[in-house]
């Protein structure tokens, strides 16, 4: 599976992109792939601050209830209303109309590149 070259990337298989303070966040093609068809995701609010780190969501799939984790400090800007209604976007297309929600970075982004990722993925 191809990992765009112009996001980073958490080991908790997160992807961020940054523009300018605001960045976009989803979960990668390999964790959609893991988790199968998502029935169910709860999304930070618009307005929560959160760290690094910190649990801030979940994605709930007929096998399995994952955690999502913030890839950097800030402030949540935006969520996806449209994963909201429809989770299966998450799977079917993790890198475009599935992304979770945007936040305002407040800090350094220290994620992994590219090709940093699919060392981690075993190139998958």
């Amino acid at each position: 599976m191809s990992v765009p070259t112009h996001l980073r990337y958490t080991v908790e298989h997160e992807w961020l992109d940054v523009q300018g303070d605001v960045a976009t966040v989803g979960v990668t093609a390999y964790a959609a792939d893991a988790i199968g068809e998502l029935v169910y995701v709860d999304l930070p609010a618009v307005g929560t601050t959160i760290d690094r780190g910190q649990a801030c969501g979940e994605v709930e799939s007929t096998k399995s209830v994952s955690e999502l984790y913030a890839p950097v400090d800030g402030e949540v800007v935006e969520v996806n209303e449209a994963v909201l209604a429809e989770p299966a976007l998450v799977h079917t297309d993790p890198f475009g109309k599935g992304w979770l929600f945007r936040i305002r970075v407040a800090g350094p982004v220290q994620l992994l590149d590219a090709a940093a990722y699919e060392a981690l993925t075993g190139g998958e």
